[in-house]
């Protein structure tokens, strides 16, 4: 897939850092010189004292998003731009991440090949979610994952757990990891869960210390859906760390992968493996 006619870029900034704005400063005459238009969004805007636009106009507008700070900045925006179908590009300012992997220093060289086709565009399996109360649905997107996890550390917690409508389980213990291939490297992997290739259509269900040692992640394909609610009074659901919503036993929450997928822009080396071992120190 490549972007046709690129003309409009919106940059979005990490929160609370306003002295991205040299950055922005430099991101923008670097795109001028390649005749692209570069919007803000008004949050980043705000923060640096420029006028930018809302975020859902920015997405109408624009060719693709880029992102400038870590991964946390480019996974809340792949999930709220995530219905509008627009690729993202992620520049880290500061340590190369498992997600933005251009530099500052490499945005001029990447732009421009970007101008002629030097890059790609990956496809990466989303979470949708439905939580259900009294018959009203609350949908949900996550990049990385989903946590249904205990209100309280004094307590364990019991998630009961359908699949295709079937019984499937019953985690008992602190919760439960429902993991995209691109989060398998997040919470999942500390939890003992297994590293996806993050281009696969598959997700992964891994307990938070179950109560039980039989218990052990799971990996389903992208026909699955899942069912999860719990008896006890509440339990928590945490979507991509950034997230918050409370789950009570008279609800559910029911986990899919969605039918679209979100569109991260790369370089064209870019090798998930390379990334694998310098942030996991693989094979030292």
């Amino acid at each position: 897939m490549q972007i046709k006619n690129i003309k409009k870029v919106g940059i979005i900034l990490r929160p609370s850092t306003p002295e991205l704005k040299d950055d922005f400063f430099k991101l923008e005459k670097i795109f001028k010189n390649h005749n692209i238009t570069v919007h803000i969004d008004s949050i980043s805007g705000g923060m640096i004292g420029i006028m930018g636009l809302e975020f859902d106009i920015l997405c109408k507008e624009c060719d693709f998003l880029l992102t400038l700070g870590g991964d946390g900045t480019l996974i809340s925006v792949v999930r709220r731009s995530f219905e509008y179908d627009i690729p993202v590009l992620g520049i880290f300012a500061g340590h190369l991440g498992f997600l933005a992997d251009v530099g500052m220093d490499e945005l001029d060289e990447f732009i421009s090949g970007m101008c002629k086709n030097k890059y790609r565009v990956d496809k990466r399996s989303v979470l949708e979610a439905k939580i259900i109360r009294e018959g009203e649905e609350t949908k949900i997107y996550a990049f990385n994952d989903i946590v249904i996890t205990r209100p309280s550390i004094s307590n364990m917690i019991n998630i009961e757990t359908l699949v295709d409508g079937k019984a499937f389980n019953n985690y008992y213990g602190d919760g439960i990891i429902v993991s995209t291939p691109t989060g398998s490297t997040a919470y999942n992997l500390s939890a003992g869960g297994p590293v996806l290739f993050p281009l696969t259509k598959i997700f992964t269900l891994t307990p938070i210390c179950p109560h039980s040692l039989t218990q052990r992640p799971v990996v389903l394909p992208a026909e699955f859906s899942i069912e999860m609610k719990t008896s006890d009074n509440k339990a928590l659901i945490i979507v991509d760390g950034q997230d918050l919503h409370e789950l009570s036993n008279s609800e559910s929450i029911h986990i899919r992968l969605a039918t679209k997928t979100a569109k991260l822009i790369h370089r064209e080396e870019f090798n998930y493996f390379d990334i694998l071992k310098e942030k996991l120190n693989w094979g030292e």
